[in-house]
């Protein structure tokens, strides 16, 4: 057989006609006399996954998604605002205007009045929780119990407002009544504690206590300005919470 019939078997003969535009390979001639076996393809056997590929989001919904969270915060923060300073007649569309926004946009991020009081109150929780920490860390025991106290007194001011305007009977069972009293109890239990262990105030008064105090006297004030009033009756009371305080330095009773 001479080299050129070898080669032709070998890798197959150009097709009649076809002559120098191409050649058709038969597989059966050029595996012949071998073990080649076509290895089936892990992808198609599904053996690995083929990744997926997530393209990052474009920079036009990046700025989206930003203008969306910060419009969310001023919506939170105006209502704040205007529920706390309200006599009961503000309006969503009040909350709006002072965010800077549509309607349209408050109803986006606040399909119902009670999404709207949930939000803001979780964020003024959130936020006196954490003004514990910063207080108890920058001031001494007893002004950072009474500074938190003040903020606390706020806090019911914004909540009553909205409750008021929103026309809301919220369920003192439901799990944002639980959420909020473990926080605001851990909270001023802390700074509370503080004051005990420098010698400010009495050990036997305990955060329960202390915010039950506080909420009655706002839910029975009535005048305009029954914040004020509030807040100088609190300083009173605690006042008072340092009457029988053991300083450090003190003995027990020897009698």
């Amino acid at each position: 057989m001479s080299n050129r019939t070898g080669r032709s078997r070998a890798f197959g003969e150009r097709t009649s006609g076809q002559a120098g535009h191409g050649v058709r390979i038969s597989k059966g001639d050029a595996c012949a006399g071998s073990n080649y076996t076509e290895a089936p393809s892990v992808y198609k056997a599904g053996a690995i996954p083929i990744p997926e590929m997530v393209p990052d989001p474009p920079k036009a919904t990046r700025k989206i998604r930003a203008d969306s969270a910060r419009n969310r915060e001023r919506l939170l923060a105006a209502a704040a605002e205007v529920f706390r300073a309200a006599d009961g007649s503000a309006s969503l569309e009040a909350v709006a205007r002072k965010a800077g926004v549509g309607i349209g946009t408050l109803y986006r991020h606040f399909p119902t009045r009670e999404a709207l009081f949930e939000a803001v109150y979780r964020r003024e929780v959130g936020e006196l929780a954490r003004l514990a920490e910063t207080l108890a860390a920058r001031e001494p025991p007893l002004p950072a119990l009474r500074l938190w106290l003040r903020e606390e007194v706020r806090l019911v001011a914004t909540k009553r407002g909205m409750l008021t305007a929103l026309a809301l009977a919220v369920d003192s069972g439901s799990e944002l009544y639980a959420f909020s009293f473990t926080e605001l109890t851990r909270a001023v239990g802390m700074l509370l504690h503080r004051c005990v262990e420098a010698g400010e105030i009495r050990g036997d008064i305990g955060p329960e206590d202390l915010l039950q105090t506080l909420v009655g006297l706002c839910l029975m004030a009535k005048e305009p300005d029954w914040e004020g009033n509030v807040v100088r009756l609190m300083d009173v009371f605690v006042d008072g919470m340092r009457a029988g305080a053991r300083r450090p330095d003190e003995g027990g009773d020897d009698g």
